[in-house]
């Protein structure tokens, strides 16, 4: 299966579509590659948002089928009210520092982020990811939003119909594109558990439950008793944070065992799941755990579940996409609708480092739809999904690289790209070595000497300055 697409659509203006960009141009092929971006500037989810609208939430919130999202209007300091930027609840909190050294988050063709702290703040790494965009910047149509992607046939021509809307003047435009890239993130819509007792609990109690995505800083739980649900990377640095300012212990809820080094804390105590969030009439804010412990009083609730994929411009699409939002359904290599490839996605696994992983995508997507590489016929591609079911599951997990899995699916998207003949200026993703491998398997470790250097850990650049050294190639564990 080959293509020979022209003009291509990019919705998403942040990590993921930039690479994409990148990589459309590099292939000197496109007459037309258009972003549209419905925030103000790049970064995508790095942008830092005060606006934490928790009222919008909804308890519980269990599907996917949302409305896109609704800006809050940030004023200039200029008196002109044209001046006004849309602004979006994004899951970027004050104090967050990434959990990945900067050597590997960078893209393969910019090495700055290095002069950055090892675990750099968001702060580097929103000026980094906008530096990068620079040189695309002319592409992208800011403060736009896509409301409907859907095929159009008129006149013989199968295409694209992409519907957008002007932010600031309200105007709609529509405009047709041979492919559309789906670059937009999956942070939009949280996941927040249907609890028993969980709906009474929360209209006698308002404001004390809330999600990851509307945390910004520790102080709103000054002395109060908190309850965090989740361990993944953002549970246990919410946690960590909080637990700076709340009542001690803070009780850490859970489905699995806490990573090791993280379990030991005196400030936390581990609890498993919520099994029931007890009846007003019965006590005051009390909840049960699996376990059958009781806990009253209880102050505060983050929940640190996590999000459902969901995209509702592309609604209209049969077969459907999002079902459950689990996962993204009739996909390829978590990149190309199966049904119809000239909609591919850049940015759906979890789990992953992901600006490389992106990059790997954006080559595969490039090369496929300028005619260098080409697709193997839908019957291998749903075999390639059911595959992936029978291993991993039709859930969650479906779209999970964790334990190294990103990088050997990174380096395999690189030696698919490299079966393209090669030429002049060819832009080629950098493969994952063995050294990478061994630091990402260490980054426990790593991050755990970080923070204990305390405010000295601004000066460490490198894993070196913090005692670890690579025991050199063919020395560690294969990934």
């Amino acid at each position: 299966m080959r293509y020979d697409v022209r003009k291509v659509a990019i919705v998403g203006g942040g990590p993921a579509g930039i690479a994409t960009a990148k990589h459309l141009l590099a292939e000197r092929h496109f007459e037309v590659v258009d972003i549209f971006e419905q925030q103000a500037n790049t970064g995508g989810v790095w942008n830092y948002s005060t606006y934490a609208p928790s009222e919008e939430l909804s308890i519980p919130q269990t599907g996917p089928h949302q409305p896109l999202e609704k800006p809050r209007w940030r004023r200039s300091a200029s008196t002109d009210a044209s001046l006004s930027k849309p602004e979006f609840a994004t899951p970027i909190y004050e104090s967050l520092i990434s959990n990945i050294p900067q050597f590997l988050m960078e893209h393969p063709d910019d090495d700055s982020l290095e002069t950055q702290p090892l675990f750099a703040g968001r702060d580097s790494v929103l000026q980094y990811l906008n530096r990068y965009a620079n040189d695309v910047r002319y592409l992208i149509k800011f403060q736009t939003q896509v409301y409907d992607v859907r095929k159009d046939n008129d006149g013989g021509c199968d295409r694209w119909l992409v519907c957008t809307k002007d932010l600031i003047s309200n105007k709609a435009s529509e405009r047709l594109y041979d492919a559309v890239v789906v670059a937009s993130g999956h942070h939009s819509v949280p996941v927040l558990p249907d609890i028993p007792g969980i709906r009474a609990w929360n209209m006698e109690y308002p404001g004390i439950i809330t999600h990851s995505k509307y945390y910004r800083k520790p102080e709103g739980f000054k002395d109060k008793k908190v309850v965090v649900v989740g361990n993944s990377a953002s549970g246990l640095d919410i946690a960590t944070q909080i637990s700076t300012v709340c009542k001690h212990p803070i009780l850490n809820s859970a489905r699995s065992k806490q990573p090791e080094f993280q379990s030991s804390e005196s400030w936390k105590k581990e609890m498993p799941e919520i099994a029931e969030f007890i009846s007003p009439s019965q006590g005051h804010r009390v909840l049960r755990f699996a376990d059958g412990q009781i806990v009253s009083d209880v102050e505060a609730i983050v929940f640190c579940t996590g999000y459902y994929y969901s995209f509702p411009f592309l609604s209209s699409l049969r077969p459907s996409l999002i079902v459950s939002g689990e996962r993204v359904e009739n996909v390829y290599q978590h990149i190309f609708y199966i049904d119809d490839p000239s909609i591919a996605f850049v940015g759906l696994p979890f789990k992953v480092i992901p600006f490389r992983t992106w990059e790997g995508q954006a080559a595969i997507v490039a090369r496929v739809w300028s005619g260098r590489l080409k697709l193997p016929p839908k019957q291998a591609m749903r075999r390639w999904e059911s595959d992936r079911i029978a291993d991993r599951g039709a859930e969650r997990k479906f779209h999970e690289l964790g334990k190294l899995e990103d990088f050997r699916y990174h380096n395999d998207l690189v030696d698919w790209a490299l079966q393209a003949t090669a030429r002049v200026g060819d832009k080629i993703p950098r493969k994952w070595s063995e050294r990478d491998a061994w630091v990402r398997r260490n980054i426990p470790a790593i991050k755990k000497a970080f923070a204990e250097r305390g405010d000295a850990s601004h000066s460490v650049r490198s894993v070196e300055e913090l005692g670890f050294e690579y025991p050199g190639q063919g020395m560690t564990k294969a990934f």
